[in-house]
């Protein structure tokens, strides 16, 4: 074969190769995909695929989506956007994209607490009529370690909202969505808990809203300045807030939506989604990566000092552990323990620390593998997804490869 006919013949292959990569990159199939060599599927091969099986359909480029990260030895190995952030634009969900996070929110109203325990101007041991002193008698014995637990028997803020609206007519709705400070007030107006404080486990999303208010009441700030001053500007999370309607804008906002037969609607607000300790943080995952690494290295706090965090809560023999109907039915297996805003499963081969979201138009996830320093992300913006699948799934295949 001629010399010439052997450079001919290279050059196509080269041309033919660089075609192909570039088809590969035009398809935008991901964000982070790293060191994929020829031949041999990766994990991140398989859990491209994988995580589509979750999202099908030829439209699913134009519908609501969801995010996911991955990290391992704290290094990003996956980090991908499908589907769009709102349905008027329909702008692509990435890793700038500000999801609600719901009930995620309760390990950042935690951490607020356990820095003022730091700071010296709070004590897990101080009752809630010491902190609140017009609270009733029952609240002597509920303790600021009972709320961050589940273990102070408050009543349900939501349920007591559909008593006074049974009597009274609709009083909150979307437009007119109740503050903490009335969620207070609804506790105020009782005369008892639901048990007696550390006797049962019961989620309690009352007691978040609360610990939400303290931060404000002890600190001098509200509950969103305190978290930017003390968490999310030292961490250098510049994108993540407490959502105030009306004081506040999300740049990048990630709208919730909800499937209503074969489409998608918004529903992105609810008369509840103003209450900030329980559920009220919008982020996205580059910043959640920022704060993945504050966790493992101990920046906010120290490791002794966040010990309370993952020490699940003490109960007597046989006490009663009631779930938040909303847990993900792929998790409700792994609720086995609650710290301090995480559920805990530290018995497990695979150690665990994590908590999810549930709230109108959005579900989210975080896994926190202790031992195996593997973190998985989830933030979707529809409600017909199944967070905590989507998050075991990602979990899985990085936890077989170690």
């Amino acid at each position: 074969m001629k010399l010439a006919t052997v450079v001919v013949l290279i050059l196509v292959a080269l041309v033919g190769l660089l075609w192909f990569w570039l088809f590969i990159a035009g398809l935008g199939l991901d964000i982070h995909l790293h060191d994929i060599p020829f031949g041999k599927q990766t994990p991140e091969q398989h859990l491209q695929k994988d995580l589509q099986s979750f999202f099908p359909g030829t439209s699913a480029e134009a519908s609501p989506g969801f995010a996911v990260l991955i990290k391992k030895d704290g290094k990003i190995v996956f980090e991908k956007g499908y589907g769009v952030r709102e349905l008027r634009t329909k702008t692509a969900i990435d890793a700038r994209t500000n999801f609600r996070l719901a009930s995620f929110t309760k390990q950042f109203t935690a951490m607020a607490i356990m820095l003022l325990v730091h700071d010296g101007k709070l004590r897990y041991d101080q009752s809630l009529t010491e902190l609140f002193p017009e609270f009733p008698a029952y609240g002597k014995t509920v303790t600021v370690r009972n709320l961050l637990s589940h273990t102070g028997g408050l009543p349900d803020y939501e349920e007591l909202m559909d008593a006074v609206e049974k009597t009274r007519g609709p009083i909150w709705s979307p437009e007119k969505q109740i503050q903490d400070a009335e969620v207070l007030q609804l506790l105020e107006r009782e005369s008892r808990g639901k048990f007696a404080p550390g006797t049962k486990w019961e989620y309690s999303n009352s007691g978040y809203v609360v610990l939400g208010l303290i931060v404000a009441k002890v600190s001098g700030e509200s509950f969103g300045e305190f978290l930017h001053e003390r968490v999310f500007a030292p961490l250098k999370m510049d994108h993540t807030l407490v959502f105030e309607k009306g004081k506040n804008e999300i740049a990048n906002r990630a709208f919730g939506h909800s499937k209503k037969e074969s489409t998608f609607v918004e529903s992105d607000q609810s008369s509840t989604s103003a209450t900030q300790g329980d559920g009220g943080v919008y982020s996205n995952m580059e910043d959640l990566s920022k704060w993945d690494d504050a966790l493992r290295n101990h920046t906010l706090l120290s490791e002794k000092e966040f010990a309370p965090a993952i020490a699940p809560a003490k109960l007597p023999p046989g006490a009663e552990a009631k779930l938040a109907e909303d847990v993900p039915e792929s998790l409700r297996g792994s609720a086995n323990a609650y710290g301090f805003g995480w559920f805990l499963n530290l018995q497990d081969p695979h150690p665990l620390m994590w908590h999810y979201g549930d709230t109108m138009g959005f579900k989210t996830a975080i896994f926190r593998y202790t031992h195996d320093n593997v973190t998985v992300i989830v933030l979707c913006n529809r409600t017909d997804l199944d967070q905590g699948a989507l998050s075991l799934k990602a979990a899985q295949l990085f936890l077989s490869t170690r």
